[in-house]
């Protein structure tokens, strides 16, 4: 019961649209057991006039050649089926209308589609069960909403909107070509290919332009491919705004001198307009145009007779999959040319009485490749549904339904030249784009020359022919930022417009147009405006360097002088200089001056960890031995001279040499077990200005240093104390005046250093405290040795415990006196040469006569008395 509703409401508004404006239609019939429906823009506008009376005058013009071989193509291929009998005994029919290129138009004729579903006509009998066409999209959503009203499935071959991809609003809508989502990726393929990123945009308002041109802007938005400008023009022919839109869109062209790339979907007549007006301005000549699937296969839209392809520039075209051409150039061949014989299709016959024996060549020169593919593809999927259907009944007496048809649409699988094809869910089927470029041949202009293809489902375009690679033409707002340069936006323009700044310091970049410049691995740098990163150069402290050669010299020379004086020491083991050196304090003092020495060639070199940690450690214990052994002298130097009894057993009851060295080495392992345990010293690096890597070794934690170097310094003042109150001993104990000079040089060195570590930066930093540790050592070798060696080997009489005692004793006389003694007796005793000092009598001797006479021979003290 809807049903009948719903087919009366229809008929109603049938009779309301058949009687409003123009009420007879050309149109080219075929009888047969099914009827298919064309609807094909045999004429491109239409020129309405206004009567005295109100009423409307439709005239369609602008007859289009191209757009009747298209309708020949369905002809010729529905008769091919049934000649080949392909059905059986059913036989295909046809019912072909002219849409003028109007939606208006459009609709008054689709009517005639439906006539046999609502009985109104006795001219036809089998009603339409689906129509292939429209062309152009605009007409296609209009066209296919009526049709719906009955089910009637409508097959296009070219409208290529994304919006008939929606089956809630569009069920009934099919197609052979893609949608123009797919070929709007394939334009911005191209140009990305070619690197053109500043381009223009023409378009209309129709349905097709709008949104295939916003589909182009969301794929040439993710490549940074930006619209210099995008003109709209209308999409009706006769709009009388068409003229104004064309001029305007005329000179924007070009005032954009910089646009060398135009993307056009605009119409046939609408480019024809346009390049009739740009081929009297020098300015607007000799362009890259992209002509989209509505006009790529167009030629007739240039004047070849004024002009040639070369003025206007370069026209790459984008079409549909191609098809095989050679059986329709033979049924254009075998064309009757009587127009009388084609009565029943009076756009051909009105042609061929226009233009006699030259019409079918004239129609070859017309057939689209691509219209061949999918007008045909179009009815082989019509005729499978078909044949599907009526596999299994008598279709001659029970014909199926428009929804019958539908329905077997979307199951079929058709095939055409060896390959398989069916409609996806949403009614496209998938194949593939053909680039074409325009060719000026001898007598015409060729547009099927394919030199690309874009492969939808993969997404990627086969060249051919490297003809659309056209690398000496630029299209860019800016021009290309190079390798080592990077793209910044400027404020207030497109984002293809952009200046090139150069890469920073240790960033490169090494593509042309980069968004931005990409930093450098950790041990790679380069200069500012760098295409590529160089490897950083290790610097450190070499073993060929002049300046750790020279060091190492010294160190080496410091070595060898420790080890000579050793062996002098050894070798004159008992001779009072060396018993009054202290001698076994001194070979521990010489030993600890050797490992000092070792310690600066753990300096030099390429740093690691573990050389890090032992060089301080090294020096900071071996010298802090060599101090406490300098400590321990001095209070032995001092113990020895002391004249008060008192003080003096004091004294050597806190003298334990090898104890209080003990004591002071304990100290410095606790910092430095502290220091490694906590935070220890480490190789490190760093970037230098001149974009080295430097190697250097880190001491971490900064204040275990320096508590190493204070308790050194500390030590050092201690004995710099002693010392000094011992500086006047005899010339034979001279060692006080130079542990004095020795500790003097140390204190002057360390407290340069510090300055001037803090100072020196760079891999000389190490060589600061190795020129430090040198001067400290040297200064104790010499001062502490050099005296001795040189009394050893030069002045043996001095080397005598005569000399010895004759040094003390003046040195007792002149700063103690004879104690106790009357003026002869003191006489006496001086006249002693073996006497140190005058004892008087005591207890603890109890001799007889002036007094006790003695000497010490330091280290032992040695007594031995007389009698004054």
């Amino acid at each position: 019961m809807d049903l009948m509703k719903h087919s009366f409401s229809f008929c109603i508004f049938f009779v309301v649209l058949s009687h409003h404006g123009t009420k007879s239609f050309e149109q080219a019939t075929a009888e047969g057991d099914i009827i298919i429906g064309g609807l094909f823009p045999i004429h491109e506008s239409v020129n309405v006039t206004v009567n005295y009376d109100g009423s409307e005058n439709q005239i369609c013009d602008r007859f289009s050649m191209a757009n009747l071989v298209q309708s020949l193509i369905m002809v010729q291929a529905l008769e091919e089926i049934n000649q080949k009998q392909e059905l059986g005994n059913l036989t295909l029919g046809y019912l072909i209308l002219d849409s003028c290129g109007d939606v208006t138009t459009s609709l008054r004729k689709i009517p005639s589609f439906m006539r046999g579903n609502c009985n109104t006509s006795a001219q036809q009998s089998s009603p339409v069960l689906a129509v292939i066409g429209g062309y152009y999209s605009e007409i296609a959503i209009a066209v296919t909403r009526l049709l719906n009203l009955e089910y009637i499935p409508e097959i296009s071959y070219g409208a290529t909107s994304g919006l008939l991809s929606d089956k809630t609003r569009f069920p009934s809508f099919m197609r052979t070509v893609p949608q123009d989502n797919h070929q709007a990726r394939a334009i911005s393929e191209i140009l990305d290919n070619n690197g053109w990123t500043w381009v223009g945009v023409l378009t209309t308002d129709g349905e097709y332009a709008r949104y295939i041109t916003e589909r182009l802007w969301y794929y040439t938005n993710q490549k940074g491919i930006c619209f210099a400008f995008t003109s709209v023009l209308p999409d009706n022919l006769n709009d009388y705004l068409l003229g104004k839109s064309i001029e305007s869109t005329v000179k924007t062209i070009i005032d954009n001198e910089n646009v060398s790339v135009i993307v056009s979907f605009a119409k046939p007549d609408h480019m024809m307009y346009i390049f009739q007006k740009l081929l009297n301005d020098p300015q607007g000549t000799r362009r890259i145009w992209l002509a989209s699937d509505i006009w790529s296969q167009s030629p007739e839209i240039l004047n070849t007779k004024k002009h040639t392809l070369s003025d206007i520039g370069t026209i790459i075209g984008i079409t549909f999959k191609s098809g095989n051409t050679t059986k329709l150039k033979r049924y254009l061949d075998d064309l009757d040319e009587n127009p009388s014989h084609h009565n029943n299709n009076p756009f051909l016959s009105t042609f061929l009485k226009q233009h006699g024996s030259t019409s079918s060549e004239k129609l070859k020169t017309m057939i689209y490749p691509s219209a061949v593919f999918s007008i045909e593809l179009a009815v082989k999927a019509i005729a499978q549904a078909v044949e599907d259907l009526c596999t299994d009944r008598d279709c001659k007496t029970k014909r199926p339904s428009p929804l019958e048809l539908r329905g077997a649409l979307w199951k079929a699988k058709f095939h055409m030249d060896g390959k398989n094809y069916s409609f996806d869910p949403h009614g496209d089927l998938n194949t593939e784009y053909d680039i074409v470029l325009w060719k000026q041949t001898s007598e015409s202009l060729d547009v099927n020359d394919i030199v690309a293809r874009y492969s939808i489902l993969q997404n990627s375009l086969t060249f051919i022919s490297q003809e659309t690679k056209h690398g000496n033409v630029t299209s860019r707002c800016t021009d290309s930022c190079q390798p080592g340069y990077s793209k910044t936006s400027v404020s207030g323009q497109p984002r293809c417009c952009y200046q090139c700044e150069p890469c920073a310091e240790n960033t490169f970049s090494n593509t042309t147009d980069s968004e931005k410049c990409n930093p450098c691995e950790k041990n790679y740098y380069s200069l500012k405006g760098s295409s590529k990163c160089l490897p950083r150069k290790i610097d450190f402290l070499k073993w060929d360097d002049v300046y750790l050669i020279v060091l190492l010299s010294f160190t080496s020379l410091g070595a060898v002088l420790t080890i000579v004086v050793g062996i002098i020491f050894l070798a004159h083991w008992n001779t009072p200089v060396v018993r009054s050196s202290v001698g076994p304090i001194s070979i521990i003092l010489l030993l600890s001056l050797m490992i000092t020495f070792t310690s600066v060639i753990l300096f030099g070199g390429p740093p690691n960890s573990y050389q890090c940690q032992a060089r301080q450690v090294v020096f900071g214990l071996s010298f802090t031995l060599c101090v406490s052994c300098i400590m321990v002298k001095s209070f032995k130097i001092v113990l020895a001279f002391e004249f008060d009894p008192v003080i003096q057993s004091v004294l050597k009851k806190l003298y334990k040499p090898y104890l209080i060295i003990a004591v002071c080495m304990a100290g410095q392992v606790v910092i430095v077990t502290t220091w490694l345990i906590h935070s220890p010293p480490t190789a490190d690096s760093e970037i230098t200005q001149n974009n080295m890597k430097l190697m250097f070794c880190n001491e971490k934690l900064i204040p275990a240093f320096g508590a190493m170097l204070v308790y050194i310094g500390l030590l050092a003042l201690i004995c710099f104390g002693v010392a000094f109150k011992g500086r006047k001993l005899p010339d034979c104990y001279n060692d006080a005046k130079f542990i004095t000079f020795a500790m003097l040089i140390y204190f002057i060195s360390w407290i340069m250093f510090g300055p001037v570590y803090v100072n020196v930066t760079g891999k000389y930093i190490p060589a600061v405290e190795m020129v430090v540790i040198l001067i400290s050592a040297y200064g104790i070798l010499f001062c502490q040795f050099f005296t001795k060696c040189y009394i050893i080997l030069c002045k043996k009489e001095a080397n005598t415990e005569k000399s010895f005692r004759r040094d003390i004793r003046n040195y007792s006389m002149d700063h103690k006196g004879i104690d106790g003694l009357t003026g002869s007796q003191e006489d006496a005793c001086k006249a002693t040469t073996d006497c140190l000092y005058i004892h008087p009598f005591s207890s603890a001797y109890p001799h007889q006569g002036c007094g006790v006479c003695y000497y010490r021979v330091h280290p032992v003290q040695v007594t031995t008395q007389m009698q004054c």
